[in-house]
């Protein structure tokens, strides 16, 4: 167990100013960037791809296959851009890692914008973390001044500039082609695919968009290989991961573990459920992620297993809830926050969440019918699926989900409505 969690993503962490320079410098740091810019940009390709790098985002895709997609000429301009827009409730990874250690961002930056041609790369932050955002810009500068960033970087002839950029709080900036017109200046609403954004994505350029924990995972291959990465996680999901883990244990917080986890190991790791009272359900990958029950405490959490099993791995944010939390009152207040990120683009996702919304308000409060059950099921299997982006399937993801395991709670709550309104007639018939 203590070899298969030795710290790779977060062996810095506790170090005494491990944000700085110096203490990254002492730390290894910067030692992948020099090897990475002796190779040429398809040899880091190819590295990423044997490596088995999956987006850290959310949805897995393959890291290499996407750097892949850019096209190997330099006719046009290249951009990369790291999407740190964290705002998926109950995931908080990304802004730990970018506050404890953001060189290992901006060298992983460095070698990802080499390897795919582009000389700019934008850090697109969540606007709420104003003290992450001023770190990463700090380091920025510390990075320019020390030579990785800028012109002719090591001597090798590559130009690189990164930009931070503060987001406006939005949930749907999230979705990498939201993020992009919220880059350029737009509302953020997710444009139609295809074009992908490797063929026209940043002003209409060949861009790649990244998930924070997958660019700093990059410096670490390089160094390692792609054997020694492979030698952690599972086969098909390979790697350390960062498991945000939240609500009712002893230790919340931050715990890398490699793919393939399990919920029974990491509640081992957090010191077990809070004050002894057992588990009930829990997100695998943050509340767009189909819930699961104290029955998947040995559900490997990796890409495949989570699917599996019937939801995803997300951006693996486990929140914890105990036998106290109402499922239906959860997922309410999921719903409501879905409701209100929505973008109104269209029309499934922006009524949708509305009517959602309402009916669980109506429930929760007392009110609800049998009736309501199916109208949510019915709502939901309108809206899956057929939504722009998939804000739409993750708003039902919770609500579905809670119906199917704990169904007995909602029809509790009709009950709750049935006797309620009987009451008056009773009185009336006994009088």
């Amino acid at each position: 167990m203590t070899d298969k969690l030795t710290p790779v993503l977060t062996k810095r962490w506790l170090s005494p100013n491990s944000w700085t320079l110096h203490t990254y410098e002492q730390l290894e740091g910067y030692t992948a960037l020099p090897k990475a810019l002796r190779a040429e940009p398809e040899q880091l390709v190819q590295l990423v791809k044997d490596s088995g790098l999956r987006g850290r985002g959310g949805a897995g895709f393959p890291a290499g296959v996407k750097w892949g997609f850019m096209p190997p000429n330099e006719d046009k301009p290249h951009y990369l851009v790291i999407n740190a827009d964290e705002g998926e409730p109950g995931t908080c990874k990304d802004i730990p890692l970018m506050m404890a250690d953001p060189h290992s961002l901006i060298e992983g930056c460095v070698i990802a914008s080499y390897a795919m041609r582009a000389h700019h790369c934008f850090i697109y932050v969540r606007g709420e973390v104003p003290h992450c955002i001023r770190r990463l810009n700090a380091a920025v500068r510390e990075a320019y001044q020390a030579g990785y960033l800028g012109t002719n970087i090591l001597g090798s002839g590559f130009d690189l500039d990164i930009v931070v950029h503060a987001g406006a709080g939005a949930y749907i900036c999230g979705e990498e082609t939201a993020l992009l017109d919220s880059l350029e200046g737009r509302r953020g609403q997710p444009r139609l695919k295809p074009p992908f954004p490797a063929a026209a994505g940043l002003y209409g350029q060949p861009t790649t968009v990244n998930n924070v924990e997958t660019i700093a995972s990059v410096p670490y291959i390089v160094n390692g290989g792609s054997d020694w990465f492979r030698g952690m996680g599972t086969e098909k999901s390979p790697g350390p991961k960062i498991f945000s883990i939240s609500g009712h244990v002893e230790k919340p917080g931050q715990y890398e573990a490699p793919l393939g986890t399990t919920l029974r190991e990491l509640l081992e790791l957090a010191g077990g459920m809070k004050d002894g009272i057992p588990l009930k359900f829990w997100t695998p990958g943050g509340s767009s992620t189909p819930l699961f029950t104290a029955e998947h405490l040995d559900v490997p959490l990796d890409f495949e297993g989570a699917a599996e099993a019937g939801s995803m791995l997300g951006t693996t944010a486990l929140q914890i809830f105990n036998e106290t939390v109402s499922v239906p009152w959860a997922v309410m207040k999921w719903t409501q926050f879905y409701e209100h990120e929505s973008c109104g683009k269209c029309t499934p996702c922006r009524e949708g969440t509305y009517w959602l919304a309402q009916i669980l308000e109506r429930m929760v409060d007392g009110r609800g019918t049998e009736e309501d059950i199916d109208t949510l099921l019915d709502v939901c299997d309108n809206v899956l699926g057929r939504s722009f982006c998939a804000l739409g399937d993750g708003a039902v993801s919770p609500i579905t989900s809670g119906i199917k395991y704990f169904k007995d709670e909602f029809l509790a709550l009709c009950e709750q409505n049935r006797a309620r309104n009987s009451e008056p007639a009773l009185a009336g018939a006994g009088s």
